[in-house]
């Protein structure tokens, strides 16, 4: 019984929309790397777009339906940061993001690789550190950013300001992610530091 439990489990919804979001990711780069000229910047939106938006499904329809799991919790996390991570290698190996933004992605990286470490410290420990409503908003704004960033310059030939934009969001998230990150790992230090004493 409890193996067809699990198996239920693993092929609920909100499960099968981060195993989507998961398997978008490098569909996205290869759309961007393999297609030549604007439609493939087009054609990487088009499933970068509909990675995101599973990305705030997957959780609503976990709670609305009580189908919450361990595999969906741990998923969900490295599913969003494949997601970010590889766009942002990507859109870096394109000179989309290029010259001092490069450093907003840097920025952007290395607080996603940290708080996954401290993370995975803290569950050793049985600690959760809840997401505060700002980093929901870097969330937000990083996907926003990537967006524009991926249309990039077949956007700027409808809008001149496509990339700009892009870049302008991409270091505001930057910003937002430093303070974030501080404020997690302060959160977080705070119990490795109790763990010691």
């Amino acid at each position: 019984m409890a193996q067809t439990t699990t198996y239920w489990t693993a092929l609920s919804w909100p499960n099968l929309l981060t195993y989507g979001r998961i398997l978008a990711v490098p569909l996205m780069a290869a759309c961007l790397f393999f297609i030549p000229g604007d439609l493939g910047h087009w054609l990487a939106l088009i499933v970068f777009l509909a990675a995101a938006i599973t990305d705030f499904f997957d959780g609503y329809l976990a709670r609305a339906w009580q189908q919450q799991s361990s595999l969906g919790r741990m998923l969900d996390p490295i599913a969003d940061k494949l997601l970010v991570g590889v766009a942002v290698l990507v859109l870096v190996s394109k000179n989309v993001i290029g010259d001092w933004s490069l450093w907003a992605a840097i920025i952007i990286l290395s607080r996603e690789i940290l708080v996954s470490g401290l993370r995975e410290y803290l569950a050793e420990l049985k600690v959760s550190v809840p997401v505060t409503q700002l980093a929901k908003y870097k969330t937000t704004m990083q996907m926003l950013a990537l967006g524009f960033l991926i249309a990039g310059p077949a956007g700027d030939k409808i809008y001149i300001w496509t990339t700009t934009i892009g870049l302008t969001l991409l270091w505001g998230a930057a910003i937002i992610t430093l303070y974030t990150g501080y404020d997690y790992f302060r959160a977080g230090l705070k119990h490795v530091f109790e763990e010691r004493t």
